[in-house]
């Protein structure tokens, strides 16, 4: 028996559903479920009307996968004073926010939803990289910045996506962009949302060139 058979369906609902978002448990589910029923209604109403708005309006853009107003391509691919050449690539949306709040970067983005990892259960085929190879080899771009987190999962997809890229470009017959790394002012290990905006400006400007690898390089 849980603490909340005694509850009304509504409430017991409500926790459900509440508990399904990242992070929180049927616990904090019920303390916030309490709070919006101390709050007046139209609260309630204002939060459940965002939330449906925010669901139904926003999507990813055709281009990038960064959000935007749904089905139209995102205010950075749009913007023609961006340079289009550059294109920066990162785990997630909450990346491209980061980065943006350093002031340092011109381009554009590529977000893949997240990066390899075989033991969670996420491999190349569930993120946007397919998409990114094909940005790659259209013989617009000239450089590639691999944005991601400084992790072994990072890492794993950078080398991933490098030949990705690789073979994108042979196969079309075009040069092969610059590809760069954010400079290891970022802590190995640290996760990019959490680098602090000078850290992570620095390390913008000071990129280097990708390494794979390859030949013990």
């Amino acid at each position: 028996m849980s603490g909340t058979d005694n509850f009304p369906p509504l409430l017991d609902k409500a926790i459900t559903e509440i508990s399904r978002l990242p992070g929180i448990g049927r616990k904090t589910a019920l303390r916030l479920a309490l709070h919006l029923l101390r709050r007046p209604v139209t609260e309630a109403d204002a939060l459940s009307n965002a939330i449906s708005e925010l669901r139904h309006g926003v999507g990813y853009c055709p281009e990038c996968h960064n959000i935007t107003t749904a089905s139209e391509t995102c205010a950075i691919c749009a913007n023609p004073m961006r340079d289009h050449s550059t294109i920066c690539v990162v785990e997630t949306v909450r990346d491209v926010l980061s980065i943006e709040s350093t002031g340092q970067y011109g381009g554009v983005y590529h977000v893949l939803g997240g990066v390899i990892s075989p033991l969670d259960g996420i491999g190349p085929d569930v993120l946007e990289i397919d998409s990114l190879a094909e940005r790659a080899s259209s013989g617009t771009v000239k450089e590639i910045i691999m944005g991601l987190s400084p992790t072994m999962e990072g890492d794993t997809t950078c080398f991933y996506l490098y030949r990705k890229i690789a073979a994108a470009v042979t196969a079309h017959g075009v040069k092969m962009p610059s590809v760069t790394q954010l400079a290891r002012g970022v802590a190995v290990g640290n996760e990019l949302e959490y680098t602090d905006e000078l850290t992570l400006g620095r390390s913008l400007q000071a990129r280097t060139a990708y390494n794979d690898g390859i030949n013990g390089n």
